[in-house]
C-alpha cells in the first residue's frame, strides 16, 4: 500500500495529490529536442516545416528549404509570412565558401519625405509600405546557392494556397480578430474572412486563395522579376494609385537586395554571424562583447548579478542604437561599436550594484526627453553537408499595412513606420526621434531582426532568430547565452524565460515564467533600483537548431510560446 493510503488520506484525496505530482513534474520536466543526422527545418508552421524537410530530401540544400519554406509561409503563416515584405538571411556554406549575408530589407519609395510622415498618425494603410524585398531577396539567394529550380521552390506554396490551408484555432482566431478590426480594408476582409466577414472561421475550416495561388504560379513560372518589372508589379502600382499610396514602377524596378559579409563577432571561444546595420546585429554583437567582461558562468544564470549585468548591457548597447544605428549607406556607423576595447569601457562604466538611469544617458549625448510593430518570423535550416541558414522576415505589424493588392492576394508591409517619424521627439515611453533613421527616398529602415549562426572552429554549433520588434535582439542574446556560456541544451536554452530591457522605456519587462519560478531575482533587481514592468506572457519566438559536436547530430526546437515545428530526417 502507498505511504498516502497508510496515512488515512481518502481514495479520491490520494489520487488527486498523486495526479498533482504528475502534472507538477510534466511542468518541470525538461522537454527533448528533434533529433535527425541528415537535416533539420524548424519555423512556426508544420506545413511549412514539411514542405521544407520536403526539398531536403529530394536533394534540395539549406538555401533551397529555406526559400521554399519563406514562400510556404506567406500562405500557411500571412501574420507575418510574405511576398510582400522583407527581413534578412544569413547563409553558412559549410563548404569553405564564405558566410554571407543577404540583406532584403525594404526600402523607402522615392516620393517618401520626413515632412510627410510626420504629418501621419496611423502607420496602417498604403502611405505605410516600403517597397518590399522578400522576393529578391530569396531570388538572390537561391541564384547564389541553391541547386533546384527556382520552379521547384515556389510551386509547393501555390500548391497550398490553391488547395486550401486547414485552419487550427490559433490562425482560425487571428483572421476572425483581424476582419474584425479592418472594416476599412474591404480586399482584406474579401480575403481573408469568411463569407467576407460575414461568418466566424473555426479551427478545421479551410481557407482557400486562389488570388494569392495564381501570384505564386507566375512568380515560379516567370521568375522572381515579375514582382518588380512585369505583371504583378503593374498590380502593385496600380492598388497605390487607388489607395494614394507612394510606390510607381521605378520603386519596384529599382529594388536591389545586398549581398553583403556578416557581421562577424566573438563570444569566448565562439564566432557569431549576424546581419549588419541596419539589422540588429550589432546591438548583440556589442551586448556580447560587454558580458564577455564579467563571469557570468561563475555567478550562475539565475544569479541577480548575472541579470543585472545583462539589463545594463542591454540598456547601453540600445541607447548605442538609438544614437548611432541607420541605413549605413546613408549614414556612417561606427565600427568601433563592436570593438572590444569600446564593450571594456562601456563594462568599467557598470555600476555591480545599481541600476544606471536611462535619461541621464539620453542627457549624456544631448537627447531631449519629450512627454516598433512585432508581428514577425523566424526559420532555421541545417542541411546534410552541414550548410545552415538563419532567416528572419516581416510584414511589420500582424498583416502588415492591412492592404492587400487586389488581383494578387498578397499583404505589403508597413515597414515605413520603422523609420522614426517625430524628428527630434525621443519620450521616456519609448517612442525615438533620433536623426541617424529618419525617413530619407531609397533608404532602408532600421531593423531590430536578427538572424544568427553561431560558429566554433568553423563549424555550425547553434543557428537561432526571433520575432518580436525591440525584444528580438534581447532574445537572441539569452538564447545564445544559454547555450554558449551556461551549457543548457538547446530546448532549455529556448524555454529559459526571457527578459528586455531596451534603453526606453526605462523599465525592465519579464515573461511571467521568470516571476513565478524566480521571485527572489525578481525582488533583488527591484532593490537595486531597477524598475520592473508588468509581466508578459512571452517575449519572441526562438526557432533554433543545435548540432552536437561530436556526433554531429542535428538538435530542432520549436519555440513553444507559439505554435511552431520542428522536422528532421
Amino acid at each position: 500500500m502507498c505511504r498516502l493510503c497508510r496515512n488515512k488520506l481518502s481514495a479520491p484525496v490520494a489520487l488527486a495529490m498523486i495526479l498533482w505530482f504528475v502534472v507538477c513534474a510534466q511542468m518541470t520536466a525538461a522537454r527533448e529536442a528533434v533529433k535527425s543526422r541528415h537535416g533539420m527545418v524548424v519555423s512556426v508552421c508544420p506545413e511549412a516545416s514539411a514542405v521544407g524537410r520536403a526539398t531536403l530530401q529530394r536533394g534540395g540544400n539549406a538555401v533551397d528549404a529555406a526559400v521554399a519554406v519563406a514562400f510556404c509561409l506567406a500562405v500557411t503563416f500571412p501574420e507575418a509570412g510574405n511576398i510582400g515584405g522583407g527581413g534578412f538571411m544569413v547563409v553558412h556554406p559549410g563548404d569553405g565558401r564564405e558566410p554571407v549575408t543577404i540583406d532584403y530589407r525594404e526600402v523607402a519609395p522615392a516620393a517618401a519625405t520626413p515632412e510627410l510622415f510626420a504629418a501621419l498618425d496611423s502607420r496602417l494603410g498604403h502611405k505605410a509600405v516600403g517597397v518590399p524585398g522578400t522576393v529578391r531577396g530569396l531570388a538572390a539567394a537561391h541564384q547564389r546557392f541553391g541547386r533546384v529550380p527556382w520552379k521547384d521552390v515556389v510551386w509547393p506554396a501555390a500548391r497550398i494556397a490553391g488547395d486550401g490551408l486547414t485552419l487550427d484555432v490559433q490562425l482560425a482566431d487571428s483572421l476572425n480578430r483581424l476582419v474584425r478590426q479592418s472594416p476599412e480594408f474591404p480586399e482584406l476582409c474579401r480575403v481573408y474572412g469568411k463569407d467576407e466577414g460575414r461568418s466566424a472561421w473555426a479551427a478545421g475550416d479551410r481557407l482557400s486563395q486562389p488570388d494569392l495561388a495564381r501570384t505564386l504560379r507566375r512568380i515560379a513560372d516567370e521568375g522572381p522579376d515579375v514582382l518588380y518589372r512585369g505583371s504583378l508589379a503593374d498590380l502593385i502600382v496600380r492598388e497605390m494609385e487607388q489607395g494614394e499610396g507612394l510606390i510607381v514602377n521605378d520603386d519596384l524596378a529599382a529594388y536591389t537586395p545586398l549581398v553583403k559579409t556578416p557581421l562577424r563577432g566573438t563570444f569566448r571561444d565562439c564566432e557569431i554571424l549576424c546581419p549588419p546595420a541596419p539589422g540588429g546585429g550589432m546591438v548583440l554583437v556589442e551586448m556580447l562583447n560587454v558580458l564577455e567582461n564579467f563571469d557570468l558562468r561563475g555567478q550562475g544564470r539565475w544569479a541577480p548579478q548575472t541579470a543585472h549585468w545583462m539589463i545594463e548591457a542591454m540598456r547601453l548597447a540600445y541607447f548605442d542604437r538609438a544614437c548611432y544605428l541607420a541605413d549605413p549607406a546613408f549614414v556612417a556607423v561606427p565600427e568601433a561599436l563592436v570593438s572590444k576595447q569600446y564593450a571594456r569601457q562601456l563594462a568599467q562604466q557598470i555600476d555591480p550594484g545599481r541600476a544606471a538611469s536611462s535619461a541621464a544617458l539620453a542627457a549624456s549625448r544631448q537627447i531631449a526627453l519629450s512627454p516598433e510593430g512585432e508581428q514577425t518570423t523566424h526559420f532555421s535550416v541545417v542541411d546534410r553537408a552541414g550548410m545552415a541558414v538563419a532567416n528572419t522576415y516581416t510584414l511589420e505589424q500582424s498583416f502588415g499595412s492591412r492592404v492587400v493588392v487586389r488581383g494578387g492576394g498578397f499583404l505589403l508591409n508597413n515597414e515605413m513606420g520603422d523609420f522614426n517619424w517625430r524628428p527630434g521627439r525621443t519620450d521616456r515611453e519609448g517612442t525615438i526621434g533620433t536623426e541617424p533613421n529618419l525617413v530619407e527616398p531609397g533608404k532602408r529602415m532600421l531593423s531590430s531582426q536578427t538572424p544568427t549562426i553561431v560558429t566554433r572552429d568553423g563549424r555550425v554549433v547553434l543557428v537561432t532568430g526571433s520575432p518580436g520588434g525591440r525584444t528580438i535582439i534581447n532574445t537572441v542574446l539569452q538564447v545564445v547565452l544559454n547555450v554558449i556560456e551556461f551549457d543548457m541544451d538547446v530546448a532549455s536554452a529556448v524555454d529559459a524565460p526571457r527578459i528586455h530591457h531596451p534603453w526606453l522605456p526605462d523599465r525592465v519587462v519579464f515573461e511571467r515564467s521568470l516571476q513565478s519560478g524566480q521571485a527572489e531575482l525578481i525582488r533583488e533587481l527591484a532593490r537595486r533600483g531597477h524598475v520592473l514592468g508588468d509581466p508578459v506572457a512571452s517575449q519572441g519566438d526562438a526557432h533554433s537548431i543545435w548540432v552536437d559536436g561530436e556526433t554531429g547530430e542535428y538538435h530542432g526546437v520549436a519555440d513553444q510560446r507559439r505554435k511552431g515545428s520542428a522536422l528532421g530526417y
